[in-house]
């Protein structure tokens, strides 16, 4: 899309149009003529790309996290280890499902473009007018269009005296535009006053409303949770995948060369693929979508729907807020300001006579907010109106001539203040006064009307200005304080006037360096100097969709995590784009279908809420991220370790698999479990991620072959009772470190464990102790008493207590320093 709203027409005459068009405006197009030009550019449709169920469904079962679960399913099968594999197959689909769900989000939001735009038609054919379906438009087609019609395409309006067309859905412009002939109109918007004719020039994807959606099905952004869990499975693959290795040649090397080991080759295999299965992480994507699903219950409490799971990690790291005005910020409303007056008596005096010069029953915004502002609405009844000539960009004013109780007659004008004061007749000075004025108002941001009565002697009397202006939502003060203490820029993207958005994010305290998309996309702007301006900016103004589309494009390339909010369909490109988009309450079908987060309720101060329960469920996703790597890290070398030192295996495949059942599955409570609020927008820093985990792991190898080494060589165990105490090392030492990853600081770190949390993860260590002490019945799993099992325990506590003490210095060492939000730290003063 060019820089500009419209194509090669904009600037031509509507003879020139008609004549380009090859069509007089008296006779239309002839049926002939239509079908032929509806063969050549297709119907007036958005177009649609289908692709195959088969296909979109297969592009999930293939890459890293696929290959991952699917390589353990295989495994299972071949292990004959039915329920494995019965619940690995459920989780890949879990996940499949997951992904496979967020394809039709484009297909959504161009289906409910289509829906917003007119079905029917009033068209000139054959020298008849007739009504058609707005599909069957062509360009060359002559259209009427009048109060209350939905453009049905784009227009080069020929005849008529004007039309008052709001488009504040489209371009963001939050009061109706007045259109005369010789003006373009845009598929999509909605005649408010008036009636035209207009000549189709564009049809289908080919109008500004068609452009925008095809921004939406070109918009894509990347996930930074799928990226994180790429890179955590490919390190805890290629990690499995190289111990393994290691494991399979050691023993493949005493079978064959020392003639030391004692399984054969079958068994090493049957071990080798156990291995793999418990190391491999398959239960990570569903553990990190459960506590997502979990938190998304949360948020839709707080009247926020969520359309996309990954959307919450995207608004927990958050840094840059871009914000719609019209609708968003503000209520989208007219609203009448502090009224000038110069020769009225009294306020009131102003707003009567403005009201009759209105239409009550018009549902004209500005009449609305007059008529909100006249606080004796029984003065009306006083005036009979003899004649009321409506407003037209000629005459830029609206009259009334009223007849009061007594006879007398008047007349009542509101309208364009230098029109209005014109009427008057004023003095040099006194107009240079009130143009001043309307300058002023100009400058904050403000629509001024100008009102004026006319007594029966014919003597005219200017009487005062009225400030119109489209307010803040009366939270949204509220709103960016708590995003600037949540470490997170708003910037406002609107598409209304410069001086209009200056004024406003001043008062909302977002800064006053608003810049015109005009001065940043000229030609002779260089990368660099846009470049600061989009870093610098406290806001955009005058901006169409592309130019919303390309500023959310822009900050993400410089590393930015980008929310965007609307309500328009000027917003759903950009809210597509970015990395998570929010509709606010009300918006437009095709913005809903087209955001990560629909808000329910007015306002926005939601999304502060909203952010932070995000902050929560992301610690959760960390900390269990960390946990698995922890724990993977752990087992692995644990295995490797004292394979070498030991010359044996020291757990079996068995106690393999139930490690890995009693460490997943409970541990999705960790979707419940309290978190702090971080101050600063999250992320996932894998250097922080890997180095935390990876020590606490190394540590805890170190417990583990600690006490494996006391049974052995202090307690004198056998072979089978060593694998049992090994089996609760890694089992109830690896459970207790959720307790260390699941905060920056010390064990007591406010907030405490949340008890169905704590519950969860008390459960597998009953499971695993009762299991030491009694055995399983098998030869792969003995018993090894109460007594050693208690001293187990000792020894296992102490090293989680040192552990713990640890990973402070850890995280001292990586120069991080976890901040609470002040709004946590109230919470827990009080």
């Amino acid at each position: 899309m060019s820089g500009t709203i419209g194509g090669k027409y904009d600037k031509m005459s509507p003879d020139d149009v008609l004549s380009d068009l090859n069509v007089r405006e008296s006779d239309g197009l002839t049926s002939t003529e239509a079908a032929d030009r509806l063969r050549k550019y297709g119907p007036n449709l958005l177009e649609e790309k289908k692709e195959s169920m088969w296909m979109k469904l297969s592009s999930h079962l293939w890459g890293p996290i696929p290959w991952m679960i699917e390589a353990a399913a295989l495994l299972s099968g071949l292990l004959e280890r039915w329920p494995d594999f019965i619940m690995i197959v459920c989780l890949l689909f879990v996940n499949t499902a997951l992904g496979f769900v967020q394809e039709y989000k484009a297909e959504n939001a161009i289906q409910a473009l289509k829906d917003s735009l007119a079905l029917r038609a009033r068209v000139r054919r054959d020298r008849k007018w007739v009504d058609i379906e707005a599909k069957d438009l062509v360009p060359g087609d002559i259209v009427f269009v009048k109060l209350g019609n939905i453009l049905p395409a784009d227009l080069k309006l020929v005849s008529g005296e004007y039309l008052s067309v709001d488009q504040s859905s489209l371009t963001g412009e939050s009061l109706p535009v007045d259109k005369t002939a010789g003006d373009v109109a845009y598929s999509g918007t909605i005649a408010k006053m008036g009636e035209m004719n207009g000549v189709v020039t564009a049809t289908g994807m080919e109008t500004f409303f068609g452009k925008t959606a095809k921004l939406v099905s070109e918009a894509s952004t990347r996930s930074h949770f799928q990226e994180a869990l790429v890179k955590i499975g490919n390190f805890l693959i290629l990690t499995t995948m190289a111990i393994c290795a290691v494991i399979f040649l050691t023993d493949l090397f005493r079978m064959e060369v020392v003639h030391s080991a004692q399984e054969t080759f079958g068994q090493l295999i049957i071990f080798i693929l156990v291995l793999i299965i418990g190391g491999i992480p398959v239960a990570l994507p569903a553990v990190l979508s459960v506590t997502m699903a979990v938190g998304a219950s949360r948020l839709a409490k707080m009247k926020a729907i969520v359309s996309k799971l990954t959307a919450i990690e995207e608004l927990a790291c958050m840094d840059i807020l871009c914000s719609d005005k019209t609708g968003t910020l503000t209520k989208n409303q007219l609203t009448v300001g502090d009224l000038l007056m110069f020769n009225a008596d009294s306020e009131q005096e102003v707003f009567l006579v403005a009201a009759l010069a209105s239409k009550p029953d018009s549902k004209d915004a500005i009449d609305d907010a007059i008529l909100d502002r006249l606080e004796d609405k029984s003065q009306l009844k006083e005036y009979t109106t003899e004649k009321f000539i409506p407003f037209d960009p000629v005459r830029k004013r609206i009259e009334a001539i009223v007849k009061k109780s007594d006879g007398s007659e008047m007349r009542m004008v509101k309208g364009a203040p230098q029109v209005v004061l014109g009427l008057t007749d004023p003095e040099k000075a006194f107009e240079e006064k009130v143009m001043t004025e309307v300058n002023n108002f100009a400058g904050r941001g403000f629509r001024t009307l100008g009102v004026a009565k006319c007594d029966a002697q014919g003597s005219w009397t200017f009487l005062g200005l009225i400030p119109l202006f489209d307010p803040a939502r009366d939270d949204t003060l509220e709103t960016v304080r708590h995003a600037k203490d949540m470490q997170v820029k708003v910037k406002m993207v609107t598409g209304d006037h410069t001086a209009i958005a200056r004024e406003l994010s001043g008062q909302l305290e977002m800064g006053t360096n608003i810049a015109s998309v005009h001065e940043m996309f000229a030609d002779d702007v260089s990368a660099q100097a846009r470049d600061d301006l989009l870093t610098n900016a406290d806001g955009f103004a005058e901006v169409f969709p592309e130019h919303k589309f390309e500023i959310v494009k822009s900050l993400q390339h410089r590393n930015h995590i980008i929310g965007m909010t609307g309500d328009g369909v000027n917003d759903a490109p950009a809210l597509k784009q970015a990395d998570v988009g929010i509709a606010v309450s009300g918006a437009t079908d095709a913005a809903r279908a087209a955001a990560d987060l629909v808000l329910t309720e007015p306002g926005l101060l939601t999304i502060s809420h909203a952010v932070e329960e995000a902050r929560r469920i992301f610690g959760r996703m960390k900390s269990y991220a960390m946990y698995r790597i922890s724990e993977t890290v752990r087992l692995l070398l644990f295995l490797l370790l004292a394979m070498l030192v030991f010359d044996s295996h020291p757990l079996s495949a068995l106690m393999i698999i139930l490690i890995a059942l009693l460490n997943d599955l409970p541990i999705m409570m960790i979707a419940y479990d309290n978190m702090p609020i971080a101050k600063d927008p999250p992320s996932w820093d894998m250097k922080e991620v890997l180095t935390i985990a990876v020590s606490v792991a190394i540590l805890g190898v170190i417990s583990s072959f600690g006490l494996y080494y006391i049974g052995d060589k202090v307690w004198n165990m056998p072979v089978d009772q060593l694998r049992t105490l090994a089996f609760m090392a890694i089992l109830c030492g690896g459970n207790l470190t959720i307790y260390i990853t699941r905060n920056t600081g010390v064990l007591w770190m406010r907030p405490l464990p949340e008890p169905k949390f704590f519950i969860a993860t008390v459960i597998p260590l009953i499971v695993g102790t009762f299991a030491s002490v009694y055995g399983l019945g098998t030869q792969d799993f003995v018993a090894i008493g109460w007594h050693y099992v208690a001293m187990a325990w000792l020894y296992i506590l102490v090293w989680f207590v040192f552990i713990a003490m640890m990973k402070p210095m850890f995280y001292k060492m990586l120069g991080r320093k976890f901040e609470y939000h002040e709004s946590y730290l109230k919470k827990q003063n009080a």
